[in-house]
Parts: C-alpha cells; sequence; structure tokens
C-alpha cells in the first residue's frame, strides 16, 4: 500500500488528525532554534574529539586494573572539553545518575559538613542518599553531614531570597531537571547562572554542583560553562546517545574530580585505574547525543502542543523555554497514566508485546509506571514514558532515537486517550 502521508500509516479520529497536524504547525516553527542548537553542540563534540586525536586503537578494550588506558584518558580529555571544565570522571561502572551523584557528595562533603540544596526538596532517589528517609544504610546522615533545603517559589523556581547567609554549605545543591515533581520548573542555562551568582554572592567558599540529568545539549552551554564546580549526569541518559550501555560521567574542577576519583576507587588510586570495556559506544554515543537531544525536544515541543489542544494540562508548553528533555503532561487519573504507558511501550522497538504494571522502583516511595521498550534497559535518551502513581497522575515523556518513532508513539498515545482504549 502506497501511503501519502506518514498519518496514513494510521486510522486517527479525524478531530485528533486535525489537532496533529495543527501541532505539527505550531511545532516547527521551534524546531528551527533546535536545529541551530544541534548543529553548535555538534561542531563542539566534532572539535573535542579532533583535538584528542581519536584512533581505532582508543575503542579498544582495557583488562585488570586498567592501567595506561589511553582510550579512557581521552574520553575523559573529551567530556571536560564538551563541558568547558577542567576535567572529567566518565566511568562505565558508575550504575546511575544517582550513583554519580552519590559519588559526588560522599566524595566533596567531610563529616560536620553541610549540604544545601537550593532548588526544593530531593528527588526521591537522593533522599535515600542524604538520609531523610530514616531507614537507609550508609546516608550522609550516618556520616555526619548535615543538609537542608529551600523551599521553592509558588511558580516552581529557586527563592533567592531565601539563600540565607546564616548557612554554612560546603556544597550548594542545584537540580535542573523537573524530576518527578509537577510543581518545579526545569531550569534553563540563563536561569542557571543567574542562580549560581546569587549563590556565589552569598557562599562564596562553597562548591556548586549541578545534577544535569536530562539537560545535557538541551542548550549550546553547560552549567560548568556558566560557574558550576561540578556537573553530574547519567550515559544513559542525553549524552550517552542511545549507544551507552551503562555509565555515568562528573566533569569539572580538577580539585572536585580528585576529591571524588578517590571515593571511586581508593585513596592514593583516584582516577588512574579502572579497566573500561565497549569504549567505542560511549565515543559514538557522545558523537550523537546532540542530535538525539535535538529529537527529544522536537518531540517535546510536538507533544505539548497536541495534548494541550486535547484539554491537558502540559509543562513546559510548546512555546516555552527549556532546560531539559522532558514533557510532563497532566493526566489528573491513575488510569489515563497507566493507559498512556501501555501504549507507549507498545509502540517501542523492543518487547512491545509487554505490559508495563507499576511496582516501586529501589529509592522510590510511591509506585512508579514505566514504559522502557528501549535496547538499552532503562534508557531515557531512547523514547520512554513514566510517572510516580500519586496525585495529579502527571506522565513523563523524554528520548527519541528517532523523531519519526517518537512522533508516531506519541500520536498512538494521544489516540489511546482519546477513544479511551490500549491499542
Amino acid at each position: 500500500m502506497e501511503y501519502r502521508s506518514w498519518l496514513d500509516c494510521f486510522s486517527f479520529p479525524r478531530q485528533l488528525t486535525i489537532w496533529i497536524n495543527e501541532a505539527l504547525s505550531e511545532a516547527v516553527s521551534y524546531w528551527e532554534a533546535i536545529d541551530q542548537t544541534v548543529l553548535i553542540n555538534q561542531h563542539r563534540v566534532l572539535l573535542a574529539m579532533q583535538q584528542e586525536r581519536i584512533g581505532e586503537e582508543d575503542f579498544q578494550d582495557s583488562s585488570g586494573y586498567g592501567d595506561h588506558d589511553r582510550g579512557r584518558e581521552k574520553l575523559e580529555l573529551i567530556y571536560a572539553r564538551v563541558f568547558q571544565t577542567e576535567t572529567a570522571l566518565v566511568r562505565n561502572q558508575i550504575v546511575s545518575g544517582t550513583h554519580a551523584l552519590a559519588l559526588a557528595l560522599f566524595g566533596l562533603l567531610r563529616p560536620g559538613e553541610e549540604l544545601l540544596f537550593v532548588t526544593g526538596a530531593p528527588y526521591d532517589t537522593l533522599q535515600a542518599v542524604v538520609g531523610s528517609k530514616g531507614h537507609e544504610e550508609g546516608t550522609l546522615r550516618e556520616w555526619g553531614i548535615g543538609y537542608r533545603y529551600l523551599p521553592l517559589t509558588d511558580t516552581g523556581e529557586p527563592d533567592l531570597s531565601k539563600l540565607d547567609p546564616a548557612y554554612k554549605p560546603r556544597v550548594v545543591y542545584i537540580q535542573r531537571s523537573i524530576g518527578y515533581e509537577i510543581g518545579r520548573q526545569a531550569l534553563s542555562i540563563s536561569k542557571l547562572e543567574t542562580l549560581i551568582a546569587a549563590v556565589r554572592s552569598v557562599y562564596p567558599e562553597s562548591w556548586v554542583v549541578v545534577d544535569n540529568c536530562y539537560g545535557e545539549f538541551v542548550e549550546t552551554r553547560e552549567p560548568t560553562a556558566v560557574g558550576a564546580d561540578l556537573a553530574v549526569g547519567s550515559l544513559i541518559k542525553n549524552p550517552g546517545g542511545g549507544l551507552a550501555s551503562s555509565g555515568g560521567y562528573l566533569a569539572g574542577k580538577e580539585e572536585l574530580i580528585y576529591k571524588i576519583s578517590s571515593r571511586f576507587t581508593a585513596p592514593g588510586l583516584y582516577s588512574n585505574l579502572g579497566a573500561m570495556a565497549s569504549k567505542r559506544s560511549l565515543f559514538q554515543g557522545l558523537f550523537l547525543a546532540p542530535v538525539l537531544v535535538g529529537n527529544a525536544l522536537k518531540n517535546g515541543v510536538f507533544a505539548a502542543g497536541l495534548f494541550e489542544k486535547m484539554g491537558y494540562q502540559v509543562k513546559p508548553r510548546f512555546d516555552q523555554i527549556r532546560g531539559d528533555i522532558v514533557q510532563a503532561i497532566i493526566l489528573r487519573e491513575q488510569a489515563k497514566l497507566e493507559l498512556f504507558c501501555r501504549t507507549i511501550q507498545n509502540s517501542s522497538p523492543v518487547e512491545h508485546y509487554v505490559t508495563p504494571v507499576p511496582s516501586t522502583p529501589p529509592g522510590y516511595e510511591d509506585p512508579v509506571i514505566m514504559a522502557a521498550g528501549t535496547f538499552i534497559q532503562g534508557a531515557s535518551s531512547e523514547l520512554s514514558a513514566d510517572g510516580p502513581l500519586r496525585t495529579p497522575y502527571a506522565v513523563f515523556l523524554q528520548g527519541a532515537l528517532t523523531l519519526p518513532h517518537a512522533l508516531w508513539a506519541t500520536c498512538r498515545a494521544a489516540q489511546a486517550l482519546f477513544e479511551g482504549v490500549q491499542l
């Protein structure tokens, strides 16, 4: 059968087709700016790789101690260049973004010191790390490290008036992404720059650490280019480009990476050791990352416009500046949240036949439903959707290996909600 339009591949109801076409027409006018960001970021990554003279020998696996692994060393130098900072620690032994953030906090903080969150309460999994849940082992609290957080404003942004000079934080922590808190605003680089400057004026001796998960390559600068001492993230999110099978990164000031690498391996060993396999996918994934992030941003703009036309509250709206690749859609009903995720899973290239059901992942208090029919397990650089089973029952849509697949799957989720049945 020959199709005249990609929409002919589906039997969408007439009204939904009208909304899809309208949302696409509105989105395209914003896609050009995204393309400009992709071009600039792609050029920066390309130059970094050329400057480090990457060769076939740099892709070879190392073993044992990983001594003199030139490929690993070049990869970390490239990350430092891309993130416009001094140095980096990039390892596939880091199991998640939370693991990378825990490495940073335990590496930098000492007993009796204080951690200050200036972007509201810590994300669910970080609650366990700091010890606010009260029943986890090996927390910062157990080591005598205190923490406090500053509430957000009514609009979900950091409240600069709450930066109290009486506090003496060793580390000031900034979460860039929305996380699972629908009242939070993802932070653009411009807002990050303003926040970091305000923090510096009140706490000049503190280290500023940015949780950069979901924010890499969304704009043409990274947090470390606007004053952050350290940016931290996961390789199965934006910077892995859909190819990294595991890992995390920490990019920032040499003094901080030195301290953190002591925690990662052992005092005296630092970042000098650590065998690495599959380095080819880490190099290639980073090279592809700007394009994949662009795909995710384009689909986010489209999804925001489409679901808003369907009567749902979305965050951000299609015409708003984005600080991460996450598109939140407030569904208000648990049944709709589960239906949305089931349809995204059913529209995936891997395990489309699986029905996702809610469960409580490690580090979370509420059950979460996740749709991730991805080539890399749990990779949110690929199209995925998830959300906690709590009010207002928002689904968080992110990632895109290819833009056509993301658009198709998003439209199928819209159709499922429109018709009230799983496709």
